[in-house]
């Protein structure tokens, strides 16, 4: 397949490639008369064009099924993304573009933040001081990235639960197994914008299953082509109007939905 990239740069273009930040490859010095034989040829290896544009853009993902801190098998999901909003609604005029972000771990890599709909694994610890054995060198404490284990003074571990991103890193550090998995899944953040203006996305405060992250991001775009404005991005349309109906963060404790679907 890359050499076919190649050879079609070399053969319509002036033979240079460039990757985007969507990760997508832009072959330059193309003519108009060589666009319609460069599909034709490009075609022959499972290769078209496209990604731009008032549309569903192309999902980006981070490498998260190789990566050790990964949570979730960020390629797959990419993969069924891809296939149900940037094919199947390809030819669906929106507001303005529409960018989907997955990050495998509270790493960010790829920033899904500062997508239009920015999706990140999950992995929510489950944690009672009761279980604790006061081991004097604790490896919850050592693992934690956030610094959000420590003990006490009495020599308990505690963890600080308002600053914990959801890592998962302490899950089986214990050797006593008293920190275990309580949930995985997905965490949404709607209408990030980055460019000349930026905005953060909206994040929802629940924690979500595959089919749950596909019928939001539905319910987001069906809503956005009804009633957001022509040039107007989606972070822009929520802040005025709110997250759609059914993504709103809620006032208490958030409702939380295992990877098997069940309520936790």
């Amino acid at each position: 397949m890359f050499y076919r990239k190649k050879e079609a740069a070399q053969k319509f273009g002036n033979g240079k490639i460039a990757l985007t930040t969507r990760l997508t490859l832009e072959v330059q010095g193309l003519t108009y008369d060589n666009i319609e034989p460069f599909n034709t040829f490009i075609a022959q290896a499972g290769l078209y064009t496209g990604g731009t544009g008032s549309r569903v853009r192309p999902i980006v993902a981070c490498k998260g099924t190789v990566c050790i801190h990964g949570l979730i098998d960020t390629q797959e999901l990419a993969r069924e993304l891809h296939e149900t909003f940037y094919k199947g609604w390809y030819d669906v005029k929106l507001p303005h573009k529409f960018k989907i972000g997955i990050g495998g771990c509270p790493n960010n890599c790829i920033k899904p933040g500062l997508n239009d709909f920015g999706i990140m694994g999950q992995r929510v610890p489950a944690y009672n001081p009761d279980d604790c054995n006061g081991c004097k060198k604790c490896s919850v404490v050592e693992v934690c990235p956030m610094k959000n284990a420590h003990l006490d003074e009495d020599g308990i571990m505690q963890i600080d639960w308002d600053t914990c991103n959801n890592c998962g890193k302490c899950v089986d550090a214990c050797n006593f197994d008293c920190v275990t998995e309580a949930k995985a899944g997905y965490k949404i953040m709607v209408g990030g914008i980055w460019g000349k203006r930026q905005r953060l996305g909206t994040v929802i405060d629940e924690i979500y299953t595959k089919e749950q992250v596909f019928e939001m991001i539905e319910r987001a775009l069906l809503l956005y082509r009804e009633q957001g404005k022509t040039g107007e991005r989606f972070g822009v349309f929520i802040r005025k109007s709110g997250p759609p109906a059914g993504c709103e963060a809620p006032d208490r404790n958030p409702v939380v939905y295992t990877i098997d679907g069940t309520q936790a």
